[in-house]
């Protein structure tokens, strides 16, 4: 072994073994085989694909991430170094942990019919007057209380109980009628500083300007007037600065591998025989 306490990450789709290992694919077919996919449907039962969020960022490069910090630490014992498998598949199916633990209870319905995956009409999403959205989540009694407060429906005796699950779609579709009475800026007004869990749906344009996301800085300008979200999450002591810009496709390559030990001429023949690609910078 040339370096016993040598970490090595790979990070891919499908991982190191199984009968895809060797297959191309993408975000949406490692959430698929994962289960993941399946949980996260449309109106008609049609699964619908997270972005890329689920499976290129959570599933794949936080829990990489989170590997390679699990294997530092476990280097402080032992003194020596791991590989760290991380496939997408893996990552996405065990953030789906959790509905695996209660799919014989609040997960029985079938996607989309059950508490928190827009079944219930206390959790779920409203559109506005002017075509933009609220997002609800009410689900404490407590909160709900408030929630009907604000929609001016508390006194209404004809409204099914919160949890007469047969009665949920009368109920959601009261909330439908009752949002659509005004706008998202009106409903957002309704709603400041209580806590019925009732919050506007922002585009990304108004992330800056909304009161909390302003006032925690979420975003910060780059050096060409664009917007970022600033690194999270933020440590007391030694909290991540933002960079000034965007750092290029393989910009720190040479950088990273000169502070790691290649000689010169060991990154151009890496380079030159197309192992690396090396942007812009300079051999």
């Amino acid at each position: 072994e040339v370096n016993p306490r040598l970490i090595v990450a790979r990070l891919t789709g499908y991982g190191q073994s199984g009968a895809m290992a060797k297959r191309a694919g993408h975000d949406i077919n490692y959430v698929a085989i994962s289960g993941a996919l399946s949980l996260m449907v449309d109106k008609e039962g049609t699964p619908v694909p997270p972005i890329n969020l689920l499976g290129d960022f959570a599933a794949g490069g936080m829990m990489c991430a989170l590997g390679i910090v699990l294997a530092l630490h476990e280097r402080t014992r032992s003194g020596r170094g791991q590989v760290i498998d991380s496939a997408m598949v893996d990552g996405a199916a065990y953030l789906a942990s959790f509905v695996y633990s209660v799919k014989e209870g609040m997960w029985a319905n079938p996607p989309g019919k059950n508490m928190l995956d827009g079944g219930a009409p206390f959790y779920g999403v409203y559109t506005t007057k002017d075509g933009k959205h609220m997002a609800v989540g009410a689900i404490e009694p407590q909160f709900y209380a408030q929630l009907l407060q604000g929609l001016g429906l508390a006194e209404d005796e004809s409204l099914p109980a919160q949890m007469d699950f047969a009665q949920w779609p009368v109920l959601a579709r009261r909330f439908r009628e009752v949002f659509c009475t005004r706008t998202q800026r009106e409903w957002e007004d309704v709603f400041d500083g209580t806590d019925a869990c009732v919050t506007p749906v922002l585009g990304l344009d108004r992330i800056g300007t909304h009161p909390h996301t302003s006032q925690r800085a979420v975003l910060f300008p780059e050096h060409d007037g664009a917007h970022m979200p600033r690194p999270a999450p933020r440590l007391s002591r030694t909290p991540a600065e933002p960079s000034a810009r965007r750092p290029g496709s393989n910009e720190h390559t040479v950088e990273v591998l000169r502070e790691i030990g290649y000689s010169p001429g060991e990154i151009r023949n890496l380079a030159e025989g197309s192992v690396i690609s090396v942007g812009t910078s300079r051999l």
